[in-house]
């Protein structure tokens, strides 16, 4: 390239050049849920090194939080064809595929269920090991229409896949699968095993107590786990103490106690006046 050609392309680059932000700073702006600014320091590198992924890649994992799926789909299928070999960008394509069937019409729906699975598939490929894309799946599976490829057995044999590489998630994710189809004795064995193996795992003793305020099945091992809850402390994405008052509470009802589970649902929102569904259960005893 001729060198008055190169000092001019770098003379008009030189602001673009000042003002980008880098990688970190821009991920930065991410992490913080700043995603209009995160989403223009991103577009702004995506100019300047317009054969990288990541900034891609960003960029529609923005427009997936704000709930933007045309725009993450077109950003994270750019993604995928800059690495075509990241399992990573081919998990969250399938994920943003899937949001994008559920709110499109009939035929739409197909089209995009259809590439929901393909990509989910491609990424396992590239990577067996993704939980990611294994739990993608499931969702995949619990949703679609057996001609699309969708079916329980299928969700089933993913959720074992995933607790043969992390018991934890994987006895989780079956236990769901087990309590959606009502398959409470199964639901009750995998939390019990959860429980065993990490005593004061708080979801794991919760799980037990949710699924007795369901099933109206071993109420009395419920309020004990429930109660041991109480004792320990949830993280952040795990359900409140509120949320345990109001199991309680529900316990309570199926034992026909309606006292027991007014005080119950009164504790839940007493810790947190915002707790609808405490609210709601207390209305309904009156």
């Amino acid at each position: 390239m001729p060198r008055c050609i190169l000092a001019l392309l770098l003379f008009l680059l030189a602001p673009l050049l000042q003002a980008a932000a880098t990688y970190d700073e821009a991920i930065a702006l991410y992490k913080q849920q700043k995603f209009p600014e995160a989403r223009l320091a991103f577009q702004d590198l995506a100019v300047l090194e317009p054969v990288n992924a990541k900034p891609r890649y960003f960029l529609g994992m923005i427009a997936l939080r704000l709930d933007d799926y045309a725009e993450a789909i077109t950003q994270l299928e750019q993604a995928t064809k800059l690495a075509p070999d990241n399992s990573g960008y081919f998990a969250e394509l399938g994920g943003a595929y899937g949001s994008a069937a559920r709110k499109a019409g009939m035929f739409s729906q197909i089209r995009l269920a259809k590439k929901c699975c393909a990509a989910l598939e491609r990424a396992l490929e590239l990577d067996p090991d993704s939980l990611d894309a294994r739990n993608g799946l499931i969702s995949f599976y619990r949703q679609a229409p057996g001609f699309l490829g969708g079916g329980m057995p299928k969700a089933y044999a993913q959720a074992e896949e995933i607790r043969k590489r992390n018991p934890r998630r994987g006895g989780l994710i079956l236990g769901q699968l087990y309590a959606g189809e009502r398959r409470f004795d199964e639901a009750f064995a995998v939390a019990r095993e959860l429980v065993q193996a990490e005593p004061d795992a708080y979801l794991a003793h919760y799980i037990l107590g949710r699924l007795a305020a369901e099933s109206g099945q071993q109420l009395d091992a419920g309020e004990q786990h429930l109660r041991r809850c109480l004792e320990l402390n949830p993280a952040k994405d795990e359900p409140p103490h509120a949320a345990v008052h109001w199991r309680l509470g529900n316990i309570a009802e199926k034992r026909h106690d309606p006292a027991a589970a007014r005080a119950a649902y009164e504790a839940s929102l007493q810790l947190d006046p915002a707790f609808k569904q405490a609210a709601a259960s207390l209305e309904k005893l009156k």
